[in-house]
């Protein structure tokens, strides 16, 4: 099966939540699935219930968990960076089906990767690996190289009334 590269982005909520669907879409369909989680660090809900599926899908964390806002630290830089060249190996070996970059455009967009970082990536893939990435804001570049492009628009968000991240439903 050839494989695509698909871009999910916008500002609106769901980006993370159709990654993880589409893992486990794969998953059910006997692929292979790894998930790459950028400036993300700690025990969200979707790492809970997708250590269950393990090795079927495989999920790694290149962050530091403290960095949202600001200038990221050398730390957050240094993990994010050595994530990419990891994810470019195993893309290039071919030992995975389905390849998630989740929040992938959110770490170009705040300097602790550049476009470039993740075009490598993109142009090293086998024809048969499918490639996403989530995030806010997908660079120009990343949007010209995917083959599908979806923008999660925010019309209405209860975070704006004050509501926090619920466990379970965005964390």
């Amino acid at each position: 099966m050839k494989g695509y590269v698909q871009v999910y982005t916008g500002d609106g909520k769901g980006k993370t939540t159709a990654a993880i669907g589409l893992a486990i879409r794969a998953m059910g369909a006997g692929l292979r699935v790894y998930i790459a989680q950028f400036i993300k660090k700690g025990d969200y809900s979707e790492i809970s219930a997708l250590d269950k599926f393990y090795p079927k899908i495989t999920v790694k964390q290149f962050g530091c968990g403290r960095f949202i806002k600001g200038k990221p630290a050398v730390s957050d830089i240094v993990a994010a960076k050595e994530g990419a060249v990891e994810i470019k190996k195993l893309v290039e070996d071919g030992e995975f089906d389905v390849v998630i970059l989740d929040e992938a455009n959110t770490a170009v967009l705040c300097n602790i990767l550049s476009a470039n970082d993740l075009i490598e990536i993109i142009d090293c893939k086998p024809d048969n690996v499918e490639i996403v990435l989530t995030g806010r804001s997908a660079h120009d570049k990343i949007i010209k190289r995917a083959d599908l492009v979806t923008e999660m628009k925010e019309i209405k968000h209860y975070y704006k009334k004050g509501v926090k991240a619920r466990v379970g439903i965005e964390k």
